[in-house]
């Protein structure tokens, strides 16, 4: 979290996000205090054995949770690349590379599919 850079139309990039979307395995009490201690809001559903709190005042946003599944959706689509899913490339700009031309060969085929 501590390396990423988010644009900022004016002043410097944030080293945060405002909130982060995360599957149930990320939901234990460490990840979330770490959250809480870094202004950062956590949206993670709570798992099915564990008891959620509903004094009111953290509420599970479900639309944020929902638009997470475009980041999994890309996930999928660049796995369909064996070569990104297994990383041959072991060099940050090689495998940088490939990424470009895996995202490359997504547009052609939604481009130049018939049934798109």
């Amino acid at each position: 979290m501590n390396g990423i850079g988010i644009p900022q139309p004016i002043g410097r990039p944030r080293r945060r996000p405002q909130a982060t979307a995360c599957d149930k395995a990320y939901g234990g009490q460490r990840i979330r205090q770490w959250f809480r201690d870094h202004g950062i809001k956590a949206v993670i559903p709570h798992k099915e054995n564990e008891r959620a709190r509903t004094d009111g005042r953290t509420r599970f946003d479900k639309a944020a949770y929902r638009r997470r599944s475009m980041i999994e959706n890309v996930i999928g689509w660049l796995k369909e690349s064996r070569r990104i899913g297994t990383r041959y490339e072991k060099l940050a700009i090689n495998f940088l590379a490939m990424l470009k031309l895996a995202m490359i060969e997504r547009c052609l085929r939604k481009a130049f599919s018939d049934r798109a």
